[in-house]
């Protein structure tokens, strides 16, 4: 009885799923093929990004090579167009290699390519505070030591991100300028410095030899 009983239930049950399978069935058919569907898309979404993105990358590359090979012209017009058509991280790098090629040509052009990036709000902080840096250090060969101190003094924090560079151009500017004092404040700042990095180190050192020199007197 009890072998009638199961088979009977087995029955019952397959009824019910071929029922089931009869009336819903085109619903599980048609979320397979879509679930195939979706994967399918997102490998052939993920394919074209990864094809645009080497393209791009192919373009800096090219760009990168110009202007090591003394192209600029070549290397500048590739930069403007990745710094405008680029994906987000493409884009801010050539916007800064576009700045720093800029200023190779036209060091006050490289200044105002930089000052605009720091002016950029949608930049992190961190690469705001970089473009003001290469605008600062620029700075040095073109304004007087109050817009040097101005540009970069702000950097110079014992938190900031570029302080050791920030503290060395300082200090160069300041030389510049036969403000010897002032130089050594902050080659002082620099060097003690426990992060500060082994080559600044040995450039401060050099830079502190010739404050201590003072300024150079020419007899006639």
């Amino acid at each position: 009885m009890a072998d009638i009983f199961r088979e009977i239930d087995e029955e019952v049950r397959r009824d019910k799923a071929a029922e089931l399978w009869k009336k819903y069935g085109w619903v599980v058919t048609a979320l397979a093929v879509l679930a195939v569907l979706a994967v399918a898309g997102w490998q052939f979404w993920l394919h074209r990004e990864n094809q645009a993105s080497q393209a791009v990358g192919a373009r800096l590359e090219a760009a990168l090579k110009s202007s090591r090979d003394g192209d600029g012209t070549q290397a500048e017009t590739i930069l403007k167009e990745l710094a405008t058509g680029a994906p987000t991280g493409y884009r801010q790098i050539a916007r800064f290699r576009l700045a720093a090629e800029t200023a190779k040509r036209d060091a006050t052009a490289g200044v105002a390519a930089f000052d605009a990036l720091a002016a950029d709000a949608s930049l992190e902080q961190v690469y705001r505070d970089l473009a003001k840096l290469r605008a600062g250090i620029l700075r040095v060969d073109l304004s007087p030591f109050p817009e040097v101190k101005a540009a970069l003094e702000p950097l110079a924090t014992p938190q900031g991100v570029w302080r050791h560079s920030a503290r060395e151009f300082l200090g160069v500017a300041a030389l510049k300028a036969n403000l010897f004092d002032e130089a050594g404040r902050w080659f002082d700042a620099a060097i003690t410095d426990p992060q500060v990095p082994q080559a600044l180190r040995q450039r401060v050192d050099l830079y502190l030899a010739l404050v201590r020199g003072g300024p150079v007197t020419v007899k006639n």
